[in-house]
């Protein structure tokens, strides 16, 4: 079974995909930038406000499709500069409680619309 996930609560996708498609009992999520769900416009001007924004965008989209960030088993940040690690982190910290889910990270050389982090998801219910 495979449905996709839409919600007004975040940003539309800019892109020929979805916000998130259920499967199962897994969520997977599309990568989440900054954006502001209404003007679609980059909100913050540094990693700790860009990192908050994407996370009230991937609470958004979960609670849609009825999931919670304690289900979240995996995610993937995209940063547009390594140096911001530990602002992003500080932030990413304080959504999440052990266990933790699993996580890679990696330095890019640009995301969509000059944002300076994407974090993308993938959710499970047990």
């Amino acid at each position: 079974m495979k449905k996709e996930i839409l919600t007004e609560k975040a940003p539309k996708p800019i892109g020929p995909y979805s916000q998130a498609v259920l499967c199962d009992r897994f969520l997977f999520l599309s990568g989440q930038i900054p954006l502001d769900k209404d003007s679609g416009e980059i909100v913050g001007k540094n990693i700790e406000e860009q990192t908050l924004q994407v996370f009230r965008n991937i609470s958004a989209i979960l609670e849609e499709a009825g999931f919670k960030l304690a289900e979240v088993i995996k995610t993937t940040i995209f940063l547009k500069n390594i140096s911001d690690f530990a602002g992003m982190n500080k932030v990413y910290e304080s959504f999440f409680n052990p266990p933790y889910p699993v996580r890679s990270t990696v330095e890019v050389s640009n995301l969509p619309k000059g944002a300076l982090i994407e974090i993308e998801v993938v959710a499970c219910k047990d």
